[in-house]
């Protein structure tokens, strides 16, 4: 699994697992323990994680949602020591230790609640995720 296999939809808590796409949409799994099946129609908002990023002021003007993960995950090892009700001078602070360049003007609390959150269920049920590709490769040529 990677981040263009996750999918949040507007209006839904959480994140799912894309299981396979309709003629009308896409049918998603929860990745909670409930395991809920949704299938979505194309006019749902909804939003790969592999394309979602972080607004930065540096040149590029934006980072990677992964790359934001696996900077926490290389930092904290799963446990960020935040609650997803942190107060928010806490989650700027937690944000601006991991992404120096983010934009503080476009990037809101709530975002940033969203990004623990998120990493907080991916660390916990998908370590997997967090492992670089370039080692798994070469496990898979041996």
């Amino acid at each position: 699994m990677d981040f263009n296999e996750i999918a949040t939809v507007s209006g839904k808590g959480g994140l799912f697992s894309v299981v396979a796409p309709t003629r009308g949409g896409m049918i998603l799994e929860s990745m909670d323990e409930q395991k809920k099946k949704l299938v979505v129609n194309v006019n749902s908002k909804v939003s790969v994680l592999g394309e979602i990023s972080i607004y930065t002021t540096d040149k590029e003007g934006s980072c990677p949602l992964e790359q934001v993960m696996k900077k926490i995950h290389q930092e904290f090892n799963g446990d960020t020591g935040l609650e997803s009700n942190a107060d928010n001078d806490e989650l700027k602070a937690f944000l601006k230790h991991i992404l120096p360049e983010y934009d503080e003007d476009r990037v809101y609390a709530s975002d940033i609640k969203k990004l623990v959150k998120w990493y907080h269920l991916l660390s916990a049920g998908y370590p997997e995720l967090f492992e670089d590709k370039k080692e798994e490769s070469k496990e898979e040529s041996k």
